[in-house]
């Protein structure tokens, strides 16, 4: 963990912090007290993560869209491009109830030419501590541990599975999406559903936003901490969350700080 410069997305159920680069280096499933399915923030070697792999020729570069929980790392070579969209999906469905279902979407867009990456897909369930083995079932990944604790989460795509998990390289030649779950799906998951997800959650955020005060200075800057709050408020008690990562030791033995982060802002709060 070389700096803490980390994008946030979230539901207020759970969350998971990105890296610059796209990496998830950091997610507890299914409540943000679980234990951790991704964990490389804390350890590089064992910790688990979930990214996306490309050549020295790309760059990369990372925003929220405006006035959202979405966050987009965008992937750039000279002959092609893609944009990785990241949320945890949360809206009104079509009664009224809020959804917020324990997933999270990561929603690839072509943009030029003909983009090439692998996939690292690498979860360590239950904070690491055991072995975590990942075999493809019939229409998803499931991972899962095989001694202690047994725990387990579900990778549904329309990539190929056996080259996510061989990291073989990939041509993204149409929308895709890599959908992780904590629960095995019911209904089959598709690039529809995907974009569905993303276009409620999107207005969803944009209504929040919509219906937050407004100030005359430095109004993007106290938006993005809103609706950074908002994401640490657990939803079925309304308490924030101190830290996505309840703790990290500055100094083993001596303190701890909690970290709120979020691509361009953070807040140190110690304890």
């Amino acid at each position: 963990m070389k700096n803490l410069d980390y994008g946030i997305i979230g539901n207020c159920m759970s969350a998971a912090l990105i890296s610059k680069e796209g990496s998830i280096d950091w997610c507890c499933l299914p409540k943000f007290d679980s234990p951790s399915v991704f964990a490389k923030m804390l350890d590089n070697e064992k910790g688990g993560s979930f990214s996306f792999i490309v050549d020295e020729t790309y760059t990369i570069s990372q925003e929220y869209l405006a006035k959202t929980n979405i966050l987009v790392t965008r992937f750039e070579s000279p002959d092609a491009a893609f944009e990785v969209r990241d949320f945890m999906p949360r809206y009104y469905d079509n009664v009224g109830k809020l959804h917020a279902p324990v997933v999270i979407i990561r929603y690839l867009v072509p943009l030029k030419g003909k983009p090439k990456f692998k996939v690292n897909y690498d979860p360590k369930v239950v904070y690491a501590k055991e072995e975590t083995i990942s075999r493809v079932k019939d229409g998803y990944i499931k991972s899962h541990t095989v001694k202690g604790t047994y725990d387990s989460v579900y990778l549904y795509s329309n990539v190929d599975y056996e080259a996510v998990l061989s990291q073989e390289e990939i041509t993204l030649t149409e929308e895709s999406f890599f959908l992780l779950s904590y629960y095995e799906k019911i209904l089959p998951q598709h690039i529809n559903r995907c974009i569905l997800h993303y276009q409620r959650t999107y207005a969803y955020w944009l209504d929040w936003s919509e219906r937050t005060t407004s100030y005359k200075y430095y109004n993007k800057e106290i938006l993005r901490s809103a609706l950074v709050l908002k994401v640490l408020t657990y939803q079925k008690s309304g308490a924030v969350l101190a830290a996505v990562t309840t703790s990290l030791p500055e100094t083993i033995g001596r303190c701890e700080i909690g970290i709120i982060v979020f691509a361009g802002y953070g807040m140190l709060l110690w304890y």
